[in-house]
């Protein structure tokens, strides 16, 4: 099949053009293709005349969107909404990658994709929007993956950033009060490249990697992993704070742990521990950090 891929210079397009080499892929960045513009989506869309369209570009700097609010709307919303528009078109599916924050992580148990949205900061609202719109415009052609706390071992994320700061620090105060689940890119890729393989997801679906984590859990496993492989070699002493000692411009969801279940069934998948495939990540930057030596 053909397939076009947004936001492809991310983790997650990096991820998924890896994931689904077994097709032809066009990959677009924002240099290449600005989805914020409906004319140069429609021509791209008409051109290319893909079997599938996965969009994996987002606005994700959550603190600054609550002060860049247009900028945040043009990618996460308004971009969608072009997306959709071409594929509907020229009778395309979408696969758009949205998030957790679309929740308000008031639930004490794992969201379902039919649970109601209540969207507390501006990045979360503008991904629901998006979301909105292209189950209106594409309805049984169109599919939302949610997913929650993305890295991998390339680009910028948590995991990354831990590592720096443990090689620069003796002591690090993380978060301990809101709890999710760490995602690997390439895990989220493979999932999404067995949807396309089915041909037939439809709807709202949820995938993160298995189990819970606060980020002060998640920061605990990164050392803990990082120093069994040498790839940290000091220690480190890391303390759990709550949210309310870490203010930030945006409010956070205190719980948005995802229910996998409708994926889990219907393609068939297993459930892999998120510190498993952390291992597998910090395994990989080891590998980067001694090619690179």
């Amino acid at each position: 099949m053909k397939i076009l891929i947004t936001g492809s210079n991310g983790q997650l397009g990096q991820a998924l053009i890896k994931a689904l080499s077994d097709h032809i892929v066009y990959p677009h960045d924002i240099d290449t293709l600005d989805i914020t513009q409906a004319d140069a989506v429609e021509t791209c869309v008409a051109e290319l005349q893909p079997d599938f369209v996965i969009n994996a570009a987002a606005y994700t700097a959550v603190d600054k969107a609550e002060s860049d609010v247009e900028t945040a709307d043009a990618i996460n919303h308004k971009a969608v909404a072009n997306l959709a528009e071409a594929c509907a078109n020229h009778n395309v599916r979408m696969i758009h990658v949205s998030t957790d924050f679309v929740f308000d992580g008031r639930n004490s148990t794992p969201y379902t994709p039919e649970d109601t949205c209540n969207p507390v900061s501006v990045y979360g609202e503008t991904k629901r929007d998006g979301e909105i719109a292209l189950l209106t415009k594409l309805f049984e052609r169109a599919t939302v993956v949610r997913t929650a706390w993305l890295y991998s071992e390339t680009g910028a994320n948590f995991v990354k950033t831990m590592l720096r700061l443990m090689q620069e620090r003796d002591q690090l105060s993380v978060v301990c009060d809101q709890v999710g689940t760490p995602t690997s890119a390439s895990g989220l890729a493979r999932v999404i490249a067995r949807m396309v393989d089915s041909n037939q997801s439809n709807g709202i679906y949820h995938w993160t990697d298995a189990g819970a984590a606060s980020w002060y859990d998640f920061a605990v496993a990164i050392y803990e992993e990082a120093r069994a492989i040498n790839l940290l070699n000091k220690e480190v002493n890391i303390l759990p704070i709550p949210a309310q000692n870490y203010p930030t411009p945006a409010e956070r969801p205190h719980y948005s742990v995802l229910d996998k279940s409708r994926c889990y069934t219907e393609f068939d998948l297993p459930a892999i521990h998120w510190r498993v495939e952390l291992r597998n990540v910090l395994v990989a930057l080891s590998q980067q950090e001694k090619t690179v030596g």
